[in-house]
């Protein structure tokens, strides 16, 4: 009888096209939008050289030290500035053309000429302060009349780093992935309007479709749990294809532990349809006020979970972490984030603990709800 509930309840389901259209298609199109959105800000955000000129004068020609400290800062692949020798009314012309961000004229010191206060202008100064800072240095130990002055000077020229960075994951940080990752929970939780009809449709006062069930020699309980599982099997498969779409189309990463991803999604599929039975068995008002709540609520998550502006996300982590951990949107989000940048489940295994502990509430108080409803008459 079970069998025969769910293959039935599956065929209906089917059917259902604005349902289909919101826990389906909409996520697919968001995510379109999103890839074309947010395309080329990883490229945008690559270091490009600095446009620095220096006044080619007798002093600065006098001056092989700043010479070469300047020659190895423009050369290389990842070289900090894009560096011109002129005269000083051709490096003002520059300037004023905003074709390079600052110029150097030397005297008996090396003085910086620039227009405006920003991150570039900030950067040369910073090169400049250094250098001055190391000659300041190299002449106060040269006064004291060292054993080999040439090794110290050759030292200058070769700094030694002390300092090995030792990376705490394999994966490259792509802050982009967070809004992919916050849209796939999102689109789990859209999930609840399969488990808000199948509350809807298990109650008699609010169709002659659930006055039927509810007199049939079914259990209700059975019944319902037959028609949860074909609400679930239609979401998993719409949450897999979006994966695959995101995946193979997209080309967004999720890294390497693809049985996990799968998993964490099949488990937001199950919170949502969850939610949004727990929803349809709380509120007692119209089907319009428990589909406002849901999506609603579901958006709220989505904003705080950093879907809408990125920086939200770390706030609420910083300023309010415990709306980061009831807030199963982000716990979500953040469980596929871990999957793709930690190498250790720590983090996951939280994430996924806290919104498992919320799916069995949903489950528990849907239940309690919906067998503790009497009817006086069908």
């Amino acid at each position: 009888m079970s069998t025969h509930v769910f293959v039935n309840r599956l065929k209906c389901l089917l059917r259902d096209k604005e349902t289909i259209f919101w826990t389906m298609l909409f996520p697919l199109l968001l995510a379109i939008f999103f890839n074309v959105a947010f395309a080329n800000i990883n490229s945008g955000e690559a270091f490009q050289a600095i446009g620095l000129a220096v006044v080619n004068n007798s002093s600065f020609q006098n001056d092989q030290a700043l010479q070469t400290a300047l020659t190895e800062a423009s050369t290389g692949k990842q070289k900090l500035f894009e560096l011109t020798l002129t005269s000083q009314d051709k490096a003002e012309q520059l300037l004023t053309e905003q074709k390079i961000s600052g110029y150097l004229l030397i005297d008996k010191e090396p003085v910086l000429v620039v227009r405006k206060a920003g991150i570039r202008e900030s950067i040369i100064k910073s090169f400049l302060d250094s250098y001055l800072q190391t000659m300041a240095s190299v002449n106060t130990i040269l006064q004291s009349k060292p054993k080999n002055p040439a090794l110290l000077l050759n030292s200058v020229g070769q700094p030694q780093n002390y300092v090995t960075e030792v990376p705490g994951t394999t994966a490259e940080p792509n802050s982009i992935l967070l809004f992919f990752y916050t849209l796939i929970a999102m689109a789990c939780f859209y999930g609840g309007f399969w488990g808000m009809r199948e509350v809807t449709d298990i109650q008699a006062n609010l169709s002659p479709l659930a006055a039927r069930i509810n007199i049939s020699p079914q259990h209700k309980l059975k019944t319902f749990l037959s028609s949860l599982s074909a609400s679930l099997l239609i979401h998993f498969t719409e949450m897999l294809i979006l994966l695959l779409f995101l995946r193979y189309v997209l080309q967004i990463e999720f890294g390497a532990k693809t049985g996990y991803v799968i998993l964490t999604t099949a488990l937001g599929s199950l919170a949502g349809i969850s939610y949004g039975a727990f929803i349809s068995a709380l509120v007692k008002k119209s089907e319009n006020v428990k589909v406002a709540i849901l999506i609603g609520s579901t958006m709220f998550g989505s904003f705080f979970a950093g879907m809408m502006v990125q920086n939200i996300k770390y706030i609420v982590s910083q300023k309010f972490p415990l709306l980061a951990y009831i807030n199963p949107v982000n716990l979500l989000t953040d469980a596929f984030y871990s999957l793709y940048y930690y190498d250790t489940l720590s983090r996951y295994v939280l994430n996924i603990s806290l919104l498992g502990i919320m799916t069995i509430v949903f489950c528990l108080g849907t239940y309690v709800i919906i067998r503790g409803r009497k009817y006086a008459s069908l």
